[in-house]
């Protein structure tokens, strides 16, 4: 005797654009670093190594290198977020960009860095919480950069694809 069941699978897509994210995180990571180098460049050569024990001494080179690494890797995982949110509109792409770079500047730059930082001894260890202005903007810039780059390259309703 065979016994048969029927079996709903209730399946849920979400589009997300992985390459759409790290492009769009590479695009912000160099963005951002570019504002770190004119408005504070020991941020990108000092502070942004030594979080691998890359510097001292001060590097600017492998400070980018390492930012915009970190902006791919973020951009990544904004890729998964949008896809998971279901952004329908270049709009709120743009928008959650900005909230993403605004999440990272609290959570990454303003709690987590300023510990890394100390822990590894780096001699450009700001305070815990370090929640200085230029930092905000530099994060915000880095998320409207990735919105906007990942809205247009992405294969949402909203891209140019």
């Amino acid at each position: 005797m065979a016994i048969e069941t029927g079996r709903r699978v209730r399946t849920i897509s979400h589009r997300s654009n992985w390459k759409a994210g790290i492009g769009g995180g590479v695009a912000g990571g160099i963005v951002m670093g570019a504002l770190m180098l004119v408005m504070n460049e020991a941020v990108i050569a000092v502070a942004i190594p030594s979080l691998y024990f890359l510097a001292p001494p001060a590097t600017v080179p492998v400070g980018m290198a390492v930012h915009v690494f970190h902006g791919a890797v973020l951009g990544l995982a904004f890729a998964g977020l949008a896809g998971v949110l279901g952004v329908d509109s270049i709009g709120n792409v743009v928008g959650l960009g900005l909230v993403w770079g605004v999440v990272i500047w609290v959570v990454l730059a303003g709690l987590l860095m300023p510990v890394w930082l100390s822990a590894v001894g780096s001699p450009a260890s700001p305070p815990v919480p370090n929640f200085a202005p230029p930092s905000l903007l530099w994060h915000a810039v880095y998320g409207l950069v990735l919105g906007g780059v990942y809205g247009v390259l992405g294969d949402g309703p909203y891209s140019s694809h």
